[in-house]
Formats: structure tokens, C-alpha cells, sequence
């Protein structure tokens, strides 16, 4: 069995990050229940939604910390991983393999959810929330185009959030390398098409022990 191996990390914002939990508790209880078997864990983000924020419910907020500092969360992370490295994948000529996983654009999310991990659960970011952004959204329906306005909270570009990210196999780790590098062109977040949300990172020192964030 191969000894798994951690890469430490500071991200920098290149861009805005807009948030992406749903000011409205209920559908965020609903959406989350749906991802999650961990009831649990839907009551603590529910628990970090920030009440001020709670009446605008067609905005997308940050959970906050005890300190009521903004947060992500280790599931942003891995899908984002998840969403990179499918698409670097997709350019892959030759066949890659992580010990007996074949490892491909229709198996990455998998190998993902079973060989990467990341912590902390709750990842602090440096930076207080700042001014909204609102955009317009266009949809395409049996009664034409119809065009409405979305609101989210940012954090400013320059925020930064550090985090470990754990492998089960070494074969892995150039293709973490090559997706957080995707992240200066497509990062984290809502709007992330457009270039809200993206990122550079460095690698830092393995931690001692204590906790990452």
C-alpha cells in the first residue's frame, strides 16, 4: 500500500470570489440534503448561513465562522479539482493510470471523491466580504428570452485561504499541480466563466500538525 502524501497550499484571489450558498435557508437545506447522506453537516452550514443576509434570499452568500469571518468549504475545493482535471483530461492523449484506476475524463470525480481529501472542513479567507455584484442572467424559455438580475456577496481580489490537500497515491499529485494552475483561468465560485473567483496559489511547508486556515 502507498503511504499517502499532503501538499500545503496559499491561493490567492486574482479576481473577486463571489459566494454560492443560497441566502434562503430552506433551499439551501434542500439543495445541500440532496448532495449530503451527513445530516449532520447540513445543520452546521445551515448554522454558519449569516443572519443579516437571510432576508435577501434570492442573494448567494459566504457561510461565516464563529468570528464571522467568510468561509469556504472542503467540498469547493474537491469539486473544483473535479471540474479541472476533467477538463485537462479531456486533452490527455495517452492513457493515465493511478495504480489499477484508469484515470479519465468519466472516472475523475470518482477518483476524486475516493484518493483526494482536503482540510480544513471550513476554510477561513483573509479578507472581509465586500461590495455585491450584480449581474444579469439571460435563459432561453417557451416564452422567449427572459433576462433577471442575480446577487451575490465577493470577497476582493488579493484575499488569500491556505489548505491541505491529502493523496492517496504520488501518480496523482502532477495532476492536482496542473488543476490548481488551471485555477488562474477558471477558479472558485459563482461566475467562475468569466474569470470571478480565480487564482494563484504557492506551495508552503507541511504543517506541523495544527490546524490549516
Amino acid at each position: 500500500m502507498q503511504i499517502p502524501q499532503t501538499i500545503r497550499i496559499r491561493c490567492t484571489l486574482l479576481d473577486e470570489m463571489l459566494g454560492t450558498n443560497s441566502g434562503d435557508p430552506d433551499v439551501h437545506r434542500e439543495f445541500i440534503a440532496s448532495k449530503s447522506a451527513d445530516a449532520e453537516k447540513v445543520k452546521e452550514e445551515l448554522a454558519t448561513l449569516h443572519a443579516e443576509e437571510l432576508e435577501e434570499k434570492s442573494k448567494t452568500v459566504f457561510s461565516r465562522d464563529a468570528g464571522g469571518n467568510p468561509v469556504i468549504w472542503d467540498y469547493q475545493i474537491r469539486g473544483f479539482l473535479k471540474e479541472a482535471m476533467t477538463a485537462l483530461l479531456q486533452l490527455e492523449e495517452k492513457e493515465v493510470r493511478i495504480g489499477k484506476k484508469k484515470l479519465s475524463p468519466y472516472t475523475c470525480r470518482g477518483v476524486v471523491d475516493s484518493f483526494i481529501f482536503v482540510y480544513p472542513r471550513m476554510i477561513k479567507l483573509s479578507q472581509g466580504v465586500g461590495a455585491d455584484c450584480i449581474r444579469p442572467l439571460r435563459a432561453e424559455t417557451m416564452r422567449g428570452e427572459r433576462v433577471s438580475l442575480a446577487t451575490s456577496e465577493t470577497v476582493p481580489a488579493g484575499t488569500t485561504f491556505e489548505c491541505e490537500i491529502k493523496m492517496l497515491s504520488p501518480a496523482l499529485e502532477p495532476w492536482i499541480m496542473a488543476a490548481l494552475e488551471y485555477g488562474a483561468d477558471k477558479g472558485l465560485g459563482q461566475w467562475r466563466n468569466s474569470g470571478k473567483g480565480s487564482f494563484s496559489f504557492e506551495l508552503l511547508e507541511p504543517s506541523s500538525g495544527g490546524e490549516v486556515g
